[in-house]
């Protein structure tokens, strides 16, 4: 597994993460072991780092994976965790709460301490804020990540789904160094390509993760707004890269993202072992700068220059 360093910092990540979103499933007795398997298989296969939140599965995400810890003695310390924070849904904690962002320090640090007791550890290797918080005061936030750098409960910290002027705003009153925003990066979404978020993050070492790295090729795009004609010159020039490199559409996918020089991190989510492993192939792929243009060429239906 290739690997890379997270940011302006000493982490070294597996080049692929396993995002645990999906591993409890429907939370049977059934889907849980599915999940446990999965996430088994991504540590054989070198994945070594686990993105988490405090909403997957209600908590239970969080949970699966520490039964999974206790199964494996060591496992902990060769891995990378990773949870976010941020989002409260709608009737939390109160019935009738309205559905929100909340980065104040009293909820960032229940969050934090609600997902160690889960995980079963004692610090979280890097803390996210899941989504922006319109109410976000960057002085109090900063403060929050202080003190739970102090305590020992986070070693660093990040962002998701961060506009370019967010994470400015929160690392001008940051201390330590930001080490990732992760965004949503596919065929369908290309925001970060042109809205600044790659420029930034090579200009401030902040590596950049994407969740949903294989929408609209292996399942549909979240909001998608491809034509009939568009969904089929892009399939085109999909089966026919995936027969130059002898791979599946879904790897090339993977493999387009990596060529980026900001050093993307895909985020792989399947609870499927084949495809958990199939993923790597995607690394080895001598992927051509002629054919990333020839993809982006046939999302966008016309020449790049």
């Amino acid at each position: 597994m290739e690997t890379s360093k997270l940011g302006k910092s000493n982490l070294i990540s597996s080049r692929l993460v396993y995002g645990c979103m999906r591993i409890v499933g429907d939370n049977s007795d059934a889907d849980r072991e599915k999940g446990k398997d999965a996430i088994r298989t991504a540590i054989e296969e070198g994945f070594t780092h686990f993105d988490h939140a405090d909403i997957y599965g209600g908590g239970q995400c969080e949970t699966l994976f520490s039964e999974v810890l206790k199964e494996m003695p060591g496992a902990r310390e060769n891995i990378i965790i990773t949870s976010k924070c941020g989002i409260r849904r709608t009737n939390q904690p109160n019935q009738g709460d309205p559905g929100r962002y909340d980065f104040s320090k009293e909820h960032i640090i229940q969050s934090v301490e609600g997902s160690l007791t889960r995980l079963g550890v004692d610090c979280l290797d890097l803390l996210l804020l899941h989504r922006p918080d319109y109410l976000c005061d960057a002085e109090e936030v900063s403060e929050t990540f202080q003190e739970l750098r102090d305590a020992g409960k986070v070693l660093h910290f990040g962002v998701s789904n961060f506009r370019p002027s967010q994470v400015s705003l929160l690392q001008s009153y940051c201390a330590m160094p930001l080490l990732v925003n992760q965004v949503e990066i596919n065929i369908h979404n290309i925001d970060a390509l042109s809205d600044g978020t790659l420029d930034q993050c090579q200009e401030l070492k902040i590596t950049p993760q994407a969740w949903c790295p294989i929408a609209g090729v292996a399942y549909p795009a979240w909001g998608n707004t491809f034509s009939e004609e568009d969904e089929v010159r892009l399939k085109s020039e999909f089966d026919l890269q995936s027969q130059e490199y002898d791979s599946e559409n879904g790897i090339i996918m993977l493999a387009w993202l990596l060529k980026h020089p900001a050093m993307i991190l895909p985020i792989i989510g399947s609870t499927t072992p084949s495809r958990i492993k199939a993923a790597k192939q995607a690394l080895d792929i001598p992927y051509s700068r002629e054919d990333w243009y020839r993809l982006l060429e046939a999302r966008n239906g016309k020449p790049a220059g």
